[in-house]
């Protein structure tokens, strides 16, 4: 027997930044799961910046939705029925699927969800693909180290508080920009960052001469102005972790550039663009440290969520606006 559900499909390409009618919501039917899938019933939808690249015809690292496509993103659901797909009715289980009240999912692209004392939501966030991206670009590739400077930009979102806090673990000073004051104090009153920036008040450059003499390991979320004013006061022998660009995500063109290079060669500093399908192997030891760090205060997260299928294009445009604090998520169960 067949089952209607409501999902989100791309209804066009947008030019420059997204409108509410990029997202069509269609009423559509799903069979019966067939041999080695699920249906799984939507709990928590995930609303990521990268979302936006793949709306986009041209390149990118995440292959683009054609128009007409599904939405995906990570999404933790109930399993509603199962046909031998690994996983049973009434488990709660995480995996990259359409925007949608209910959707069919071959069992080995789920995963169960085992959060601990946490919320479920938190397999999108601290202990999902947010938490894995910041613990793999701090301790892989930024690399901070006791003493050093540390600057994260887009500080306040799920990656990039999660990246401040690690790195403030790590021993580093910690130097947050966001953009608002509200999120400057989270950063500072309850995260432990050393430091914080707000962009949209304050001249990025002057106020980084005024906190440091040389920032020794960059977590860049963002891109843009914000990268150029960190470019030119990067420290000798310092490291760059090249993790998101939204600056620039609604931009039709590219901006000129390469333009900061030549601070490189002054400062010998590394720049390494690092993607989180990198690290597979090591998921589980990544989300074991973060849950127990997040178990025992050690980091603390936050998520902003928003209630209900029909108000997921709004959450999603929303972030260009930086109205999310943390990880922003949908939650469908209260609809």
């Amino acid at each position: 027997m067949t089952r209607e559900t409501r999902r989100y499909h791309l209804a066009h390409r947008p030019e420059g930044r997204p409108s509410r009618d990029a997202f069509d919501l269609r009423t559509v039917e799903l069979p019966d799961p067939g041999p080695g899938e699920a249906l799984v019933r939507a709990q928590f939808l995930s609303v990521d910046p990268y979302m936006r690249d793949r709306m986009r015809a041209g390149e990118s690292y995440s292959e683009p939705w054609a128009v007409g496509d599904p939405l995906r993103g990570g999404v933790v659901g109930e399993v509603v029925a199962s046909n031998g797909a690994g996983v049973e009715p009434g488990q709660t289980v995480v995996g990259n699927l359409p925007w949608a009240e209910h959707s069919l999912a071959d069992g080995g692209d789920l995963t169960p969800v085992d959060t601990g004392e946490l919320p479920r939501s938190t397999a999108l966030s601290v202990l999902g693909m947010p938490g894995r991206t910041a613990y793999f670009g701090v301790r892989e590739v930024a690399q901070p180290r006791a003493g050093d400077t540390g600057v994260v930009s887009g500080a306040a979102g799920a990656v990039g508080s999660v990246a401040g806090q690690l790195a403030t673990l790590q021993g580093a000073e910690v130097i947050g920009i966001a953009g608002s004051q509200r999120k400057v104090d989270w950063l500072t009153d309850e995260l432990g960052f050393a430091a914080g920036i707000d962009y949209k008040t304050d001249h990025v450059g002057d106020r980084l001469d005024e906190l440091t003499d040389g920032v020794d390991a960059y977590f860049d979320n963002v891109g843009g102005p914000i990268t150029d004013a960190v470019f030119d006061r990067l420290a000798v022998d310092s490291t760059v972790a090249v993790c998101g660009q939204i600056a620039l995500y609604n931009d039709e063109q590219t901006p000129m550039g390469p333009r900061k290079l030549g601070k490189l060669i002054e400062t010998r500093a590394s720049v390494e663009g690092f993607f989180i399908r990198d690290f597979p192997p090591r998921f589980r030891a990544a989300t074991t440290h973060l849950g127990e760090l997040a178990a025992d205060r050690g980091l603390a997260y936050r998520e902003t969520v928003t209630e209900g299928l029909a108000n997921a294009p709004d959450a999603f445009l929303g972030l260009f606006d930086g109205e999310n604090v943390g990880k922003q998520l949908v939650e469908l169960d209260r609809e």
